[in-house]
């Protein structure tokens, strides 16, 4: 059994609305173009692909996407957008969930490996890639950098959006390497905010190699965003691919 959080129905329902700045032409355009390159003439598996909002534009790109998520509400919204002989998808974990066949590609993205909680699933989760894969296939991870760096002593809370409808900040646990993010959304005119949080369990860079390694995987390329951009010691995110063997 996962320890992933549930996304229900309102939240689901709420998502793409919520998510405009990902679902915008310039995000979704490198997005997409990044992962069609790496899937080539071959097919991809979305791990918890959500509402299709990355899956449903790479599937129009031409690449046979296969997603597998845990929400029945999220992908129940996908539903709506796609047919199941276009886009199909398998309800299950990210960590066992085994579909049928060989995969080019498999992805991950805007943070979702980390709704693992524990370490042995983030693990797992790598092994099932590398089982999804043909030989050479190509795991990519979208992934935020934790943002320890800028905890002073005594601080546990870390803002990353102050906006006029949203309010939200990380709290975090060092030791269990698990982050809250709280989320204060006005929903309507009358000045009212919806309260909502998600744990999330934050790994190193580092720490993904290793578990890479662990599934028989190894790292080709690691930029700070879908452009390509260099990924630094500043970059707030990075993309990571990593191989498997021939």
């Amino acid at each position: 059994m996962t320890s992933s959080e549930m996304w229900g129905r309102d939240a689901a329902e709420r998502y793409d609305a919520e998510e405009t700045e990902m679902t915008s032409a310039p995000v979704l355009g490198a997005t997409v173009g990044f992962l069609a390159e790496l899937a080539g003439d071959g097919r991809a598996l979305e791990f918890a692909i959500g509402t299709g909002r990355v899956g449903v534009p790479l599937r129009e790109r031409g690449v046979p996407v296969t997603g597998i998520e845990l929400s029945e509400h999220m992908a129940a919204v996908l539903r709506r957008k796609v047919d199941e002989d276009t886009l199909p998808v398998v309800i299950g974990d990210m960590a066992t969930t085994v579909v049928p066949g060989e995969f080019a590609l498999v992805y991950l993205v805007y943070n979702t490996v980390s709704n693992l909680l524990t370490q042995d699933e983030q693990v797992e989760c790598f092994r099932n890639a590398a089982r999804h894969l043909r030989p050479g296939g190509r795991f990519v991870v979208e992934l935020g950098v934790p943002p320890l760096r800028f905890l002073p002593p005594g601080q546990v809370a870390v803002p990353f959006d102050v906006s006029e409808r949203h309010l939200g900040f990380d709290t975090i646990d060092p030791v269990e390497q698990i982050l809250v993010s709280h989320h204060f959304t006005r929903d309507g005119e009358d000045g009212r905010y919806r309260r909502g949080d998600s744990r999330h369990r934050y790994a190193w860079p580092a720490e993904l190699d290793l578990m890479a390694r662990i599934a028989g995987l190894e790292r080709e390329r690691r930029v700070a965003d879908w452009d390509g951009a260099p990924f630094t010691q500043d970059s707030p995110k990075h993309i990571s691919v990593w191989r498997k063997s021939a």
